[in-house]
């Protein structure tokens, strides 16, 4: 550990909170995390309370005290990240009012509609599509469903920034984050009036705006105790989970970029202006780092589709149906069944809440190793409708770095590499995801240079495209596509 100390960054995902110990060149000391689990009390609803938030946080930092407790001891800042579009409602006197809606919730579909009805230009100046994830319908779907409790609504938070009101009692988000609400004039990084009025919402409900790389809070003394550390530590803005990802990667430059298999699966590239392109469903959004922008094309069920498929074949683990799925042929992958990843509806870019998942192609052969090769298959095809949306966008992409929880599995990793026709890139520290760019959003906070903090981490494996693959992957491809148009309207509505 350098004696400058360290930088804590904390990720709040969706299934698991993620703690990062970063020293001052922006590399990782030592990580730790805590499980978290999603409600789904009605179809199309997906939500937490965020008291689990709370303590798994606790959880995850005396696992991390313990265990390198000098490095803990040394921390000098913190830093936020978490999962973008939830929506934490509170009352005039900081209490939760209802469990957070996540971004994964598809039930404002009709509200999504509505926003465009109330304000046509919503794409241009929020640089998105209204579509059910963003946390401006789901205000508008609670105004209409819960009346009474919309009417209590004094402040809402971002589920990264409510875990900042636990540390320092502040209401602050940052520019990344806050592009995902459908609230933020992404080209003016401010808050609209125009996009929080079709809402019916106000300014004074939302917290105050900084960018990423600013303080933003310091510990409270309830808080420090809780945690072991400092009164008044500087607490960064921090960012959205693959803005900040984005971040510990390096990827801060005009061109970087890479590929996240986690829950949900991103395509990210970082932009030196705001490029709006609403129409192919791809995201702009905000960087986390003043002067920048990211383009960014998303599917909402990536490495979620691996831990659902395995569960469903009764596998040991996903390593376990993997390793079964490796020893395919190519002639059995090729003849395996295909599948739509659309667990939770689709973004990119189909912009489709209401798709869902489909095996199509079974016959007696098909076993569990030939349903796991379906579902990865299924979702490096995704990845390669984002990828098209982004080319489509005027975005160029060119090496990717490989992040997530996916990013473990050579065998995925060449599939998607193959798929995409794109070099993919692991790097050593990815793992611990945005907690790493957390934990450099924390030193940047207090002042560090850019360039020294934020340099790309050791790379490890290189994954490149095998020609040979090319002819089935591309013609398996084209089915994959044909059959999202021809069951498209048979999916439900309800």
């Amino acid at each position: 550990m350098n004696d400058s100390g360290t930088t804590l960054g904390i990720d709040l995902g969706t299934s698991e909170l993620k703690l990062a110990l970063v020293d001052a060149q922006g590399a990782l000391v030592a990580s730790a995390g805590a499980p978290l689990t999603v409600s789904r009390p009605h179809p199309h609803w997906s939500e937490q309370a965020p008291r689990d938030w709370w303590q798994a946080l606790l959880a995850a930092a005396q696992a991390l005290r313990a265990s390198h407790p000098q490095a803990w001891a040394g921390v000098r800042a913190i830093g936020l990240s978490g999962q973008m579009h939830g929506a934490v409602l509170m009352d005039g006197n900081g209490e939760v009012l209802r469990p957070a809606i996540l971004w994964n919730d598809t039930r404002s579909a009709a509200q999504c509609e509505e926003l465009v009805r109330r304000l046509p230009s919503l794409p241009l100046i929020a640089g998105n599509l209204a579509m059910p994830g963003f946390t401006a319908p789901k205000l508008l779907w609670v105004a209409q469903n819960e009346p009474e409790l919309f009417r209590r609504v004094d402040r809402v938070l971002l589920p990264k920034d409510w875990l900042r009101w636990k540390l320092t009692a502040a209401a602050y988000s940052d520019m990344s984050d806050a592009a995902g609400t459908l609230w933020l004039d992404v080209g003016g990084r401010a808050w609209s009036p125009q996009l929080l009025a079709a809402c019916d919402m106000t300014a004074a409900q939302m917290p105050a705006l900084v960018e990423g790389s600013d303080v933003a809070g310091h510990l409270k003394p309830d808080a420090a105790l809780a945690l072991g550390l400092p009164e008044g530590l500087p607490v960064a803005g921090g960012g959205g989970d693959n803005a900040a990802s984005a971040v510990g990667i390096g990827a801060v430059q005009a061109g970087d970029g890479f590929l996240s298999l986690g829950t949900s699966g991103v395509l990210f590239v970082v932009t030196d202006r705001y490029r709006p392109n609403p129409a192919s469903a791809v995201h702009a959004f905000c960087h986390a780092l003043p002067g920048r922008w990211h383009q960014m094309s998303v599917m909402l069920s990536a490495a979620n589709c691996l831990q659902w498929v395995t569960r469903l074949t009764g596998s040991a683990s996903e390593a376990a149906l993997l390793e079964r799925v490796e020893a395919l042929t190519d002639a059995e992958r090729d003849r395996a069944p295909l599948f739509l990843p659309y667990l939770s509806g689709e973004r990119t870019p189909h912009d489709d809440p209401h798709a869902c998942g489909v095996f199509f192609g079974m016959d007696n052969a098909t076993d569990a190793a030939r349903l796991g090769h379906a579902v990865i298959e299924g979702v490096a095809f995704g990845l390669a409708d984002g990828l098209q949306a982004l080319r489509d966008a005027g975005t160029e992409v060119g090496r990717l770095a490989l992040v997530g929880g996916g990013a473990r599995s050579a065998h995925w990793a060449q599939l998607l590499a193959d798929v995409l026709g794109v070099e993919l890139q692991t790097v050593a520290g990815a793992e611990a995801g945005g907690a790493m760019g957390a934990g450099r959003l924390a030193w940047l906070a207090l002042g560090r240079d850019e360039g020294e903090v934020c340099r790309p981490p050791a790379p490890r494996d290189l994954f490149q495209p095998r020609a040979g693959r090319r002819p089935a992957l591309q013609a398996r491809l084209e089915r994959f596509r044909a059959l999202y148009r021809r069951t498209r309207d048979l999916m439900p509505r309800d």
